[in-house]
This record gives structure tokens, sequence and C-alpha cells, in this order.
């Protein structure tokens, strides 16, 4: 599909190629489904440069800006590219899972001048908020994992020890991924949202991929988060890791928007 002759759009993910991951404590407040959109983290690609005003490099930018194509929001990402080396462009937005529509609209509307601002003339970069992600590098590196844009975030409060010993959030996580994961057949993305009761309290969670991912990579880049930052989380009344291949979220309290539709959420 083409927008034209030399600007195409694919309705999948390009995460770019790296080797190390970072981690990022945040204490947040807990809040319900009827939530706001808050930024959440962003990171500026300072290997790959800063382009000059006037430059062709930023000529591919505002042009492919100019042309994101609206219906994309409904689907909940695109994928666009324009230009060759050294002026090559890749622009990448995901919404969350159960995120569409308007909502998504008005999460790309917030984060688009906001990486500009965090980010101003760089070549690329990502832009987090609670409900998408804006991605702009040079580098075109679609279906690989991104092990160096990962995250993590937990709630200060540790759960306490009865708590942890029936739910266990790690083996909460772990079953999420393998339900989010089972299907080979089904088209990407590879997403779950679930919620388990365990005596008067009950969790929540989601687990998904970004749309290049195979089942295979999904579950990979999952699995390994799942182990890398569970530090960070394995105690906590609540945490999610946020990455640019994949990310998982589980609270105490629920946090998965209603409507999110069969598309997304398990039946």
């Amino acid at each position: 599909m083409y927008i034209s002759p030399s600007v195409s759009v694919r309705l999948l993910l390009v995460p770019i190629l790296a080797v190390v991951a970072i981690q990022l404590l945040f204490v947040r407040a807990v809040s319900s489904v009827n939530m706001t959109n808050p930024y959440l983290h962003h990171k500026c690609f300072v290997t790959l440069g800063k382009y000059k005003p006037g430059s062709q490099y930023e000529k591919n930018l505002k042009r492919i800006i100019s042309e994101f194509p609206k219906g994309s929001f409904k689907r909940g990402f695109i994928s666009m590219t324009l230009g060759e080396s050294p002026d090559f462009i890749v622009m990448l937005f995901q919404c969350r899972g159960d995120t569409h529509g308007p909502k998504c609209r008005s999460c790309y509307a917030t984060a688009k001048p906001e990486f500009f601002k965090r980010c101003p003339r760089h070549k690329g970069g990502i832009i987090w908020y609670d409900q998408c992600s804006l991605y702009f590098s040079t580098i075109d590196s679609l279906g690989m994992i991104d092990y160096d844009n990962n995250f993590c975030m937990s709630n200060a409060t540790k759960i306490t020890d009865d708590l942890y010993n029936k739910v266990k959030p790690r083996h909460f996580i772990d079953d999420m991924i393998q339900n989010a994961t089972r299907d080979a057949n089904r088209e990407a993305p590879y997403y779950t949202a679930e919620e388990k009761r365990v005596g008067k309290e009950t969790i929540y969670g989601m687990a998904e991929c970004s749309f290049d991912m195979t089942q295979k990579n999904c579950r990979k880049c999952l699995e390994r988060n799942n182990f890398y930052f569970a530090r960070c989380f394995w105690d906590k009344l609540g945490a999610r890791v946020l990455g640019k291949s994949c990310s998982f979220r589980y609270e105490f309290y629920p946090f998965i928007l209603p409507k999110a539709g069969p598309k997304y959420l398990k039946p």
C-alpha cells in the first residue's frame, strides 16, 4: 500500500536492533480505567545524529507526518518509510492493545509535539505514553526484537507476603505470556488481557507485542523482559515493563479499557 510513489505505508512496527536494556523505577498513583494519558518516558537516539534546518531529512520528516493515514487510528498502528540513505526515515506509531479510535488519535496528537520538544532535531527516538508510543529512526530493522529500548516502572508499595504467596505476580505474568502467544495461527499482534481473583483481591494484567513480532519472537521478547526486570517488579503492588517490541503490566485495580472489543480482548 502506498500513499505516494516514494512514501510506503506498512501496517507493522519496526523496532531497531540494539543490545542493552535500561531500567527506570517510577512511583505511580492508583487510577481507574477512566484514566488520563500520562507521559511515561522517552529516549533520544543520540548516535543517529541530528538533522539541519532545511535539510532533505527535515523535508522527508515533514512530508511523512503530513501524509499520516488517519485510518490507522482505527487499526491502532502504522509504519511509514520515506527516502534513501542518508535521509531515509521510518516513523512508527502504535496504540495500546485496548486503545483505538478517538483515544488512539488523541494519544498521537499528544505524543507528536512532545517528541519534538524532548528530542529537538534528533533523527531518531521514541516516546511512550500510557496509551501509545511514537518512534522515529533512520534504521529499518523489521521483525527484529529490540533489546535496547525497554524499561520498568513499579509501584513503590511492596506486596504483602500473604498476597505474594497467593498471587505470585511473576507466575501470573508467565501465564499471560503463554496465553498471548498460544496460537501461532492467529493474526498479529499477539495480545492478552486477563484478571484473576485471589481471595478478596483481583489482579489485572495485559501482555502484548508489536505488530511485526512473530509468535516465536513475541514469546522470546516477553520471557526475556520478565526475567531481566524481575527485580523491579517481583515484590511490588503493581508494575509495568514497556519496550519497543513487547510490553506487559499487572495491577491490583482495573486499568484495561472496557470497550476494547473482541479484536483484542480474550472472550
